[in-house]
């Protein structure tokens, strides 16, 4: 990283500029292959208060990449080791960003010691992104509330 990027922990204040960056590229690049069920059901799950709820309950942890001022990608991480949201802005990916950013986590999300691994539930999109991260397929891909998916797991 050059000294104009930097990873810190988000805070509530940040949610309607992380979840905007979350939308925008999530619209560009994965509703297209969506249904209008999935698209709907993943819009509610990023409006800013419910993830806003999620955090203030321990439930779940975000971290952004910021360029200057400018955040360009946002993780997301439930427990006990659970990628909710990987999200690299379009002019920014395959800069090692999304690595950068799951590295955050495995080292200050904190890992439980019968957690051996990290889970991610990938959108069709992600999935050569994330086994280029070290994840590997669990399964075939799935749909839920018209979300579609691959669960795939790394060791830690």
């Amino acid at each position: 990283m050059n000294a104009n990027y930097r990873i810190r922990a988000l805070l509530p204040e940040d949610l309607d500029a992380a979840m905007s960056l979350v939308w925008e590229v999530f619209s560009e690049f994965e509703a297209p292959d969506y249904s209008d069920e999935g698209v709907a059901e993943f819009r509610a799950y990023i409006r800013s208060d419910a993830v806003r709820a999620l955090m203030a309950r321990g439930e779940l942890a975000l971290w952004g990449y910021f360029d200057g001022s400018a955040m360009v990608g946002v993780i997301a991480a439930r427990p006990p080791l659970h990628i909710a949201l990987l999200f690299v802005q379009k002019q920014y990916h395959r800069r090692g960003i999304a690595r950068a950013l799951l590295h955050t986590v495995l080292t200050e999300f904190g890992r439980p010691s019968d957690c051996g691994t990290v889970t991610v539930n990938s959108s069709p999109y992600a999935v050569e992104a994330y086994r280029r991260l070290g994840f590997a397929d669990t399964d075939r891909e799935q749909t839920v509330n018209g979300l579609r998916f691959v669960p795939m797991r790394r060791p830690l």
